[in-house]
């Protein structure tokens, strides 16, 4: 049986040697852990166009679809109900100040922070991963 194939974009905003990650809201799938933001593709969306409505959304933010820069992804199955795809774009190019538009809690951290997070399960499965693409990127800084 073949899975729905679900594309959910990710972002690494970088700001000097952090990144920034948002706490899932109370009552959404996950509540409590800490991911980089993003969201699922609309029909006839690229990935990156995407993606900056999404953190226009979550964020209240504008970010150039060509800013973006490809810098890794994930892959996992949930079971028999689908199977995610998540690519993960790097920027250090926005407009505004992040904000939790819709509630959630933010927090800009470094690539130990990151890692503490990931080594305590505090990451969705599909964001650990891409932990050490991020750690790179940053250590690069």
């Amino acid at each position: 049986m073949v899975q729905k194939l679900l594309v959910v974009v990710a972002a690494a905003l970088i700001r000097e040697d952090r990144v920034l990650v948002a706490q899932r809201p109370p009552g959404k799938r996950l509540a409590g852990l800490w991911e980089f933001p993003g969201g699922k593709l609309e029909q006839a969306e690229s990935p990156e166009v995407a993606l900056a409505r999404e953190l226009a959304e979550e964020l209240a933010i504008e970010v150039d679809p060509d800013s973006l820069s490809p810098l890794g992804f994930s892959t996992l199955s949930e079971g028999k109900d689908f199977h995610l795809l998540m690519p993960l774009f790097a920027t250090d190019q926005w407009q505004n100040e992040p904000i939790g538009a819709e509630g959630q809690e933010l927090q800009w951290v470094t690539a130990e922070e990151l890692d503490a997070l990931a080594a305590k399960e505090l990451l969705p499965r599909a964001d650990i991963p891409l932990v050490s693409c991020v750690r790179n990127a940053l250590q690069k800084r």
